[in-house]
């Protein structure tokens, strides 16, 4: 079973809504660049606010970086805390994350204040990265 740090284990039916015009990126390292390990990733929040997990204010959420994900997590519930759903809970806006040498992808995804991804979900695209 999945860790659930910071996470409650119940489903919610009433996801945070999210203005339509949000948007989130991965403002670097760029899709299909090789880089170094600790690798540096800096986030970018458009038409929203970042906040601390906790903070229940419209228009607020954090970061959520998924490294390596093939398989969304369930956008109905607490994203759970595991070495590939790393949590920003503290309202951080970027990372250094020690990756193995070879390919790997990043892609962010806004929580609410519970962990849980807004409707619709604020999802960056999935970028891939070379680590020598």
């Amino acid at each position: 079973m999945e860790e659930r740090e910071g996470a409650t284990e119940t489903t919610s039916s009433d996801r945070t809504s999210a203005p339509v015009d949000a948007e989130v990126t991965i403002v670097s390292p760029e899709d299909g660049t090789t880089v170094t390990s600790p690798v540096a990733v800096e986030f970018a929040l458009e038409g929203m606010e970042v906040a601390e997990a906790g903070t229940d204010r419209e228009g607020t959420g954090h970061h959520h970086l998924l490294v390596d994900v093939d398989t969304l997590p369930p956008m109905d519930a607490p994203l759970p805390s595991t070495e590939q759903i790393i949590h920003f809970g503290g309202g951080q806006t970027s990372t250094e994350v020690e990756l193995e040498p070879g390919e790997h992808t990043l892609q962010l995804l806004l929580g609410d204040h519970m962990h849980v991804p807004h409707e619709p979900p604020i999802m960056s695209e999935k970028i891939t990265i070379t680590v020598e």
